[in-house]
């Protein structure tokens, strides 16, 4: 054990909501504190840069690709005092272990990721990385549709909500994606909402 006191920190929400801004925040945080810092993204998300966080509006920040979890394991410094794993939703469920083990060394670990997929479905790893979390920042966007407070990201395509047996990764941005409220959102294939009235 160790007597530095680790944390696992989940930033989680729709597209939209901030949480690429907050990952950065937290980081550029870090390193005024003087600490050691990685910061990890999955190599799939190359949508505006390939070894750098970038925000929707576009801020930046250096970061390490990596293919998988096992990747990332090898590239941690074991001197790191902060880890920050952005688009966590895309890495398997044994990045839920990785992080429990190195908060667990006394090191402070953020994680930024969708908690939920274009379905309304729990995503990826983020359901145990959110039991396991010591604290949890839930962000919500603005409803690209209304302008209500929007939790849920709707995928477009062609003009068209998506259908419930669509592939689950589509990477993207404004083009394929937008931040719903519970009222705007849609999906083909499932059940219609009911009505308010009876």
């Amino acid at each position: 054990m160790t007597n530095k006191l680790g944390k696992i920190t989940v930033v989680c929400g729709s597209m939209f909501a901030g949480k690429s801004e907050e990952l950065i925040r937290l980081a550029r945080r870090a390193l005024y504190a003087r600490k050691r810092v990685q910061v990890f993204k999955p190599e799939i998300d190359s949508r505006y840069d390939e070894t750098m966080v970038v925000t929707h509006m576009g801020v930046k920040h250096e970061a390490v690709p990596v293919k998988n979890v096992a990747d990332l394991r090898a590239k941690l410094d074991k001197k790191s005092e902060v880890v920050l794993i952005e688009e966590a939703q895309f890495f398997d469920e044994s990045l839920a272990e990785l992080c429990m083990e190195i908060a667990d060394r006394g090191v402070e670990v953020v994680c930024a990721g969708l908690d939920q997929d274009f379905r309304r479905r729990p995503f990826g790893p983020m359901p145990k990385l959110l039991s396991l979390a010591d604290e949890v920042i839930k962000l919500r966007a603005i409803c690209m549709k209304c302008g209500a407070p929007a939790s849920h990201t709707y995928r477009v395509i062609d003009g068209k909500p998506a259908h419930m047996d669509d592939p689950l990764i589509l990477i993207g941005a404004t083009e394929a994606y937008e931040a719903r409220c519970r009222n705007c959102f849609e999906i083909r294939g499932s059940r219609k909402r009911r009505s308010s009235g009876r």
